[in-house]
């Protein structure tokens, strides 16, 4: 089947009990015992499963490719039980260029907790290969990153860690459907699915994905039942019917996201704009190899830095001055301020997530704005 049939269907059934097309909420947190003690109905308490965890779990892992897959409550609960199913002495290789959490999250936690860890800019093959140690047993790689929009060559970085015998996780948040990670190499997907998978700004979530049932997985999705970083049910309920529609709007916020960057590349007021779409972008040849489409997030750099940089985000009328992205409405960012001391983010630099209003409105607000 197509990506579009594969999107609506999977993880969907008519429930037998009613025949709803709709599938109904279990918010039961917990199940009945047959007579004998034993769970022949599959669910005992819900933090180990649930009817809805479980219908969206299969319906990602079917969209993906993979072979399984184990949903959470937020995206950065599923990058921590990853971490969490690694053993202290371990060392991880991640993307320089990440949403700022991730790199956070190994600093302060897990590094105490006795990881190693080095950052590369992954879009330099050398650099992957130079980084590389005995005791290396992850790769993570984010692209198109967040929020410089480095690409990296995923199957490249795939076969230069294979050779090492490490796994390759790939945080395809910015680019489902568009990318197919797991046909470029990946080992294991992750993604926020409060962001495009949702798609409308009102349910937090994060899912991993693996291609096979490796020992790696079945640490994490221990970790899953044992920490209880769980979604709810009617939290995967919202995220699977996003998923219904995700190619479709995944389409449209490309499509605006080119035009608007084309147009902020032809801005007397903008310095750069950074953009895989564009035949600028240093990723480009790249981009066009391994995504069908650019994705709906990008960057502009506004000439003469931070204070004409905030005096665009408080003039814009249709963008919303937010954090998060991959709604239907259009968001904009200064993102030195979200991220806070140490940030690596450029201080004229802000970031769009393109939603799915007229592309014509969206660049006219921000013309608007930049005078």
């Amino acid at each position: 089947m197509k990506i579009e049939t594969v999107a609506v269907h999977a993880g969907h059934a008519v429930d037998p009990a009613t025949g709803a097309v709709a599938a109904p909420i279990y918010l039961s947190t917990t199940f009945e015992r047959d007579i004998e003690g034993t769970y022949s109905r599959g669910f005992m308490y819900t933090r180990n499963d649930n009817p809805n965890r479980q219908a969206l779990e299969r319906g990602v892992s079917m969209l993906e490719g993979g072979e399984a897959a184990a949903a959470f409550a937020s995206g950065t609960g599923a990058t921590m039980s990853i971490l969490q199913a690694l053993t202290p002495g371990d060392h991880i290789l991640a993307h320089i260029d990440a949403y700022y959490g991730t790199p956070r999250l190994i600093r302060e936690i897990f590094l105490r907790w006795g990881l190693q860890a080095d950052f590369v800019d992954m879009s330099d093959l050398a650099a992957v290969e130079k980084a590389l140690r005995p005791n290396t047993k992850l790769a993570w790689a984010e692209t198109p990153s967040n929020p410089l929009l480095k690409i990296v060559d995923l199957a490249a970085v795939a076969e230069i860690v294979h050779k090492s015998g490490v796994l390759f996780v790939c945080d395809n948040t910015w680019a489902p459907v568009l990318q197919r990670p797991f046909e470029l190499g990946a080992d294991l997907v992750l993604y926020s699915t409060t962001k495009y998978f949702g798609g409308h700004c009102d349910v937090a979530g994060g899912i991993v994905v693996t291609k096979t049932d490796n020992e790696l997985f079945q640490r994490t999705r221990g970790i899953q039942y044992e920490g209880g970083a769980v979604p709810s049910p009617f939290d995967c309920w919202l995220i699977l019917r996003g998923m219904r529609t995700l190619p479709w709007r995944m389409r449209a916020h490309s499509e605006n996201a080119l035009k608007v960057a084309e147009f902020l590349a032809r801005h007397r007021k903008v310095a750069r704009v950074h953009y895989p779409g564009l035949r600028s972008h240093p990723g480009h040849e790249i981009a066009a190899r391994q995504m069908s489409l650019f994705g709906g997030m990008l960057s502009l750099e506004v000439k003469e830095g931070y204070d004409a940089a905030m005096s665009v985000v408080a003039k814009t009328k249709i963008f919303i001055r937010a954090t998060s992205l991959g709604g239907v409405e259009s968001l904009i960012e200064h993102r030195a301020s979200i991220e806070g001391p140490g940030t690596t983010s450029p201080e004229g630099l802000l970031r769009l997530s393109i939603g799915l209003e007229n592309a014509d409105d969206l660049i006219e607000d921000l013309d608007h704005a930049l005078r």
